[in-house]
Order: C-alpha cells, then structure tokens, then sequence
C-alpha cells in the first residue's frame, strides 16, 4: 500500500467533496493514479478497486442516497444473501420522486413511495426490507425473473408466504400488485435454483399438474432412495434438472448410483439441462406427459 494514501481514505468509497474539504487529499492529487472513479464525486483507493464487487458499488451508492432513500430490487436481494445479478448489473437505489437523482454508470434510480417500515439498516447500508424487496421484485417485469426472485427469497428463509401476503395488503393499488398476488400464489420455497424455478414454469406452464418440489423417495418400508428435484409422487416420477456441477466425476458417480436406486424401487426418473430449459421448452413438456401417461396407464392395469 503506499504510505502517501491517508489512513480515513483506505479501503472504503468517499466523497470527493468531504476528502478535499477535510484537507485529506486535493482534488489535482485524485486525477493520480492512486485512486479511482466510482461515481460522480465518489472516489475509491485503487488498490481497493474491485469492478466486479458488487458490495463495493453499493457501498459507493449509499454516499449518493439522499434522505429517505434506500438500495433496492436485486442489488438489496444480493446484500441479503440472495444473488440475482448478472455480471456488471448496476447498483439498483429506490429515491422519493421529489428528490434528484441522475442515472449514470453503475446505477439505476427508481423513484417511488419507500415507508418507513419498509427499509432497515444492513451493514451500514439503508436497504429495502427481504419483504419489500420480494415485493418489489415479484411486481418486475419479466415473469421469470420475478418467480426466481420469490422463490429464492423464500428458500433462503428471508421471509415467509404469510409476510408477503401482508405486504401485498399494505400496499393496495400498488403497480402490478395482481401480478405478484399471482407469483406469490405460485411460488415455491422448496426451489434451490433459478434453472429449478424455470423447470417447474415450463412443465407448468405446459398444461402439466405441478410437481412436488424436493421430494424424498423412501419405498415403502425402506429407506430414502434419494432427493429429487421434482416429482409427481403417487406416479412416482422423478424430474431432475442436471447443471455443470454434475459433470464432475465424484458427483456423476453419486448420480448414477442414484438413478439406479430410483428405478430399482420403480421410479420412472426424467433428467433435463439448461439447453433442454432454454431451446427445447416443448420437448420438456412431450417427455414429462408421455411419463405421466405411461405410469397412469400402469397404475390402472395394475
């Protein structure tokens, strides 16, 4: 570290104008190369300058919020603990409509209604509360996003259906509140990932019954066979979705012996990537209604 950086400007953004009225730096010496830009007026020691910080950015954005603002939608859902962000995503702050606050790199300003009970402070941070933040997330505009958004929220334990409904109701007439009413009907907390949450949408929205997420097979008797993502127990069909963490050889290995195990106890087990999610939505929903077909039909000879 170089010993000329002043021990109050270390590590942590600031605000130009403090730094220089404190008589810690001068705004000739913050053009150097020891420091960096961040926002306007907002400056970080260079070797603290991580780009791909997100904590960073928003610490960097609470020194523009003005009274009775907060940071908001996926950048307060990250600093809960729940990582909806895509690399290089703005830092996401919620500003009264009356105050000024101009867009630019790095951030996106909403402006609405923020009540009092709908911020805490998080680490030093003024952020929207899990409740609003789900909220706030689940009214978003893409219904996808907006379902991951729930249900991870809801995995992680940050709040709880009942919490969300009494949101919704303290907040009448808001935009697009049917719409999260909605999402929140169809969440599920049991969701471990967004390609689980986009699983589901797609057998779901293909017109087939919703699956029981999480599931333990335990044959009658016996013991648990395994966990599986999705299942349709009294057929007893597995639906799993297969990510790159099960490429690795101990994993795959694991996997195997699971799969073997399902269709020892007579589970018919169905296994998707993202490829299948993403290109081949309606092959997905071919797949699992032929399965579902086939062990009615086995059920009823039975």
């Amino acid at each position: 570290m170089d010993h000329s950086v002043p021990r109050q400007l270390r590590s942590a953004p600031f605000r130009r104008r403090e730094a220089v009225g404190a008589g810690l730096i001068t705004a000739a010496m913050l053009e150097g190369p020891y420091w960096q830009r961040l926002y306007r007026g907002i400056y970080i020691e260079r070797s603290a300058y991580q780009p791909d910080n997100h904590r960073m950015w928003c610490t960097a954005a609470q020194l523009l919020l003005p009274p009775g603002g907060a940071i908001g939608g996926r950048s307060a859902a990250y600093l809960w603990g729940v990582d909806l962000l895509a690399r290089g995503d703005p830092v996401s702050i919620i500003v009264p409509k009356q105050r000024k606050v101009r867009e630019q790199p790095m951030l996106r300003v909403t402006r609405g209604l923020l009540p009092r009970g709908d911020v805490e402070s998080f680490g030093g941070l003024a952020v929207t509360t899990p409740a609003r933040t789900a909220f706030d997330l689940g009214r978003g505009g893409d219904r996808v996003q907006a379902m991951i958004a729930v249900d991870a929220m809801l995995h992680r334990r940050l709040v709880t259906r009942a919490e969300l409904q009494a949101t919704a109701n303290a907040h009448p007439g808001w935009l697009n509140i049917m719409k999260f009413r909605d999402i929140l009907r169809d969440a599920e907390p049991g969701a471990e990932s967004p390609m689980e949450t986009r699983l589901r949408l797609v057998i779901v929205d293909g017109g087939l019954p919703r699956p029981v997420a999480q599931f333990q097979v335990r044959p009658a008797g016996g013991t648990v066979v395994g966990r599986v993502d999705l299942a349709y127990p009294h057929l007893r069909i597995a639906i799993e979705y297969e990510g790159d963490h099960h490429r690795d050889q101990a994993t795959f290995r694991k996997d195997i012996v699971r799969f073997n195990r399902l269709q020892a106890a007579g589970w018919t087990a169905l296994r998707f990537t993202a490829d299948d999610v993403f290109k081949r939505p309606r092959q997905i929903v071919t797949d699992v209604r032929k399965a579902v077909a086939e062990a009615t039909a086995r059920d009823h000879a039975a």
